[in-house]
């Protein structure tokens, strides 16, 4: 059933000029401790995401009339499980029992890379997935409140919610008030979050929602726990990081802000992540005592760091073209040009960096300027009101919120708080109901103003201003803690060490490079759009000129508009070298 199931996604998939995917990929090499059931298991366990009940997922309608669960998704990039359950893709899971069944978002939803070359699908775990992430979270927040609107349409819903042609009036009732509970918060949050100019295939903003979900969804004082004026447009995209070395980084992050390491803070990480889309509802208690309710799995946190300390980075497959002579002169051009200083594997640790000592063995992760894109750190220097959290915080590891504080602080204090509740039991607490619904208690809505709401609203955020606002600083002191502090400064982003980068296109943190052989030109000679798709170049390493008919592109600004979002500039390194000594750079990069 489950084969059927995935092959009628492929033929759907095809059919709207999505990406295809493959029944049957090759499973690129990457290690021997990366077996197939710690691929399976990567794709489908649980961290704690709680996004809406399976059972109103599978009653929605997409926009074009079909359920909204055809396809298995594959029109907004997923890439269909034959193993998962429900019809879910790749990255989705379920939790709960019975007609109680949640669904949630795992890291393999953005972390799963599927390339084309020569008509034959490649798959690499780990890699930065093309998916259409704000379409999804913009059609299901348009499906639900079309569902709200209509009472036709909510009749239908509510038929197959309660597997019922004519159920029982009070059911109903209650299952509205339980949707529109679910859709006040969803869509507050869904309709400030999602920019008018979209993210596209293969980016987010991670930091805009996660800002957007602790300091706008749940630590307001009123009924809805909403805060709307902390919630900004998450117009800072960045392209999905790749994540076979990620539990060895001392830094994670674009802008490096966030500490990590393969210690304790690979949990904040993880933590972090999961509160993107799970439950969070902290409360005062008193003086300076706070509960930190979550729907976290901490088990399966736990889980998934294994596994990425299992996946080894993807090896070139053999049957590609690599010139093993000339990729020896292009090793001594990397270690020149390339290792030292920025991408090499280096030790964190440091007498001045008090938080290194945590993380013996990580690798130095140098967050530095050169020159690419800026608009992220507009993000970084935020402020928000703390509402339900003032007060709350665990030095020295995250400093105590003012009423009004940075919404990065607010994200350590919320991940701190929520971890040590887990670790020390202090201030621990469970919530077992979906992200956005928890609250108001029992789904009690009466009160609550949805006629304000637009159910065609959604993806109409402001887009960035070519140059920061007003008053924004260049370099800001993140006080987090006494072993957390840290100065982030406009255009600062981290140095990964490049094992695997040959699966990572597109290049820059903001995506605006498709391959790596124009990473290599002058910013002024590099392409401005570019297709999007599947399809792999072995040569230039990266996105394949030519896509499918019906592929999204990607437009770029140049060096003149560096605030954008969507600038390609910057990165210069390797631009000066000649062309016989870029092809020798480029075919080593194949084998790193």
């Amino acid at each position: 059933m489950h084969r059927l199931v995935f092959t009628l996604a492929i033929f759907a998939a095809t059919s709207a000029g999505m990406p295809v995917a493959s029944a049957d990929p090759i499973f690129v090499d990457q290690g021997p401790h990366w077996t197939a059931q710690a691929r399976a298991d990567f794709y489908v366990t649980d961290q704690g995401s709680r996004l809406i009940s399976l059972s109103w997922l599978q009653a929605l309608k997409g926009r074009d009339g079909r359920p909204f669960l055809a396809d298995s998704m594959s029109r907004y990039g997923f890439l269909p499980n034959p193993d998962g359950s429900a019809g879910l893709p790749i990255g989705f899971h379920t939790s709960g029992s019975g007609g109680a069944q949640l669904v949630g978002i795992t890291c393999s939803a953005c972390h799963t890379r599927q390339l084309e070359v020569a008509g034959k699908a490649y798959r690499i775990d780990g890699g930065p997935s093309l998916t259409d992430f704000q379409a999804f979270l913009g059609d299901l927040d348009k499906a639900a409140g079309d569902v709200i609107a209509n009472e036709a349409s909510f009749a239908t819903f509510a038929a197959s919610v309660l597997h019922s042609p004519t159920p029982a009036p009070a059911d109903v009732a209650a299952l509205r008030r339980q949707l529109e509970a679910w859709y006040l918060r969803y869509h507050a949050w869904a309709s400030a979050t999602l920019p008018r100019n979209g993210w596209g295939l293969g980016r987010l903003d991670a930091i805009g929602i996660i800002f957007n979900r602790i300091a706008g969804t749940d630590v307001g004082r009123s009924q809805d726990m909403l805060i709307p004026e902390n919630m900004k447009p998450g117009d800072a995209p960045v392209r999905y990081p790749f994540l076979w070395n990620a539990p060895m980084q001392f830094l994670t992050d674009w802008g490096g802000f966030v500490l990590n390491g393969n210690g304790p803070f690979a949990m904040a990480r993880n933590t972090g992540q999961a509160l993107s889309f799970g439950n969070f509802e902290p409360k005062h208690l008193s003086g300076s005592s706070f509960s930190y309710g979550n729907s976290i799995n901490f088990d399966g946190l736990k889980k998934l760091e294994g596994m990425l300390g299992s996946m080894g980075r993807p090896i070139w497959p053999k049957e590609w073209p690599l010139d093993q002579e000339l990729a020896k002169k292009g090793k001594v051009i990397y270690e020149a040009k390339c290792s030292t200083g920025c991408h090499g594997v280096a030790s964190s640790l440091s007498f001045s960096e008090p938080a290194s000592w945590i993380s013996l063995g990580s690798w130095a992760t140098p967050v530095q300027n050169v020159g690419t894109d800026t608009h992220q750190f507009d993000e970084l220097g935020r402020k928000v009101k703390t509402g339900t959290m003032e007060g709350a915080g665990f030095p020295p590891f995250a400093r105590r919120l003012e009423a009004e504080d940075y919404a990065v602080h607010m994200m350590f204090s919320s991940v701190m708080g929520t971890l040590l509740a887990y670790e020390f039991g202090w201030g621990a607490g469970v919530s077992t109901g979906d992200g956005f619904g928890t609250l108001p208690p029992n789904g009690q809505s009466a009160s609550l103003n949805l006629a304000s709401l637009n159910p065609a609203a959604g993806n109409g955020a402001n887009s960035p201003s070519p140059t920061p606002p007003a008053g924004t600083p260049d370099c800001l002191t993140i006080e987090s803690g006494t072993l957390l502090t840290r100065t982030l400064c406009r255009g600062a982003y981290e140095a990964r060490v490049l094992e695997g980068i040959w699966a990572a296109a597109p290049y820059l943190h903001n995506g605006s490079v498709p391959t790596l052989a124009e990473l290599l030109k002058p910013p002024a000679q590099r392409v401005t759009t570019f297709s999007l798709g599947p399809k792999y170049d072995v040569e230039k390493i990266g996105l394949a000129a030519t896509q499918g008919p019906s592929s999204p592109t990607r437009t770029a600004t140049g060096c003149d508009n560096l605030n954008s979002g969507e600038s390609n500039c910057g990165h210069d390194f390797g631009t000066s070298l000649s062309e016989e000594d870029k092809k020798a750079l480029l075919e080593y990069l194949k084998t790193l």
